[in-house]
């Protein structure tokens, strides 16, 4: 998803635009989120983007989409960029020390 949402509707309030926007990015993420992997992938990793236009957009995490729209919302952008790109990801095991395995022994 690659898209500049306007903000501005002669008969929609300001903050019903935020929502439907908001809605429509969440219902986004769950239709991308339930399409087959690809063989050896674990889960959905998504690459995103937030600025005011593209050219000024700069890459954040997924689950910041809602911080930074409500942030465009305190500074009443008129619209705003968002990318969302869906990719196939695989998880990695963690690594766990020798200190960390001894903490929870005594726990």
């Amino acid at each position: 998803m690659k898209k500049n949402f306007v903000l501005s509707h002669p008969k929609i309030a300001y903050p019903r635009l935020i929502e439907a926007t908001k809605g429509e990015i969440k219902k986004y993420l769950k239709r991308e989120r339930n399409k087959a992997l690809p063989e050896g992938a674990d889960f959905w990793g998504f690459d995103c983007k937030f600025g005011q236009t593209e050219e000024e957009s700069e890459v954040i995490l997924v689950t910041q989409i809602n911080e930074k729209i409500s942030f465009a919302e305190s500074k009443e952008w008129p619209s705003y960029y968002l990318e969302i790109l869906a990719k196939p990801a695989k998880r990695t095991p963690r690594v766990v020390s020798e200190t960390q395995d001894m903490d929870e022994d005594e726990a």
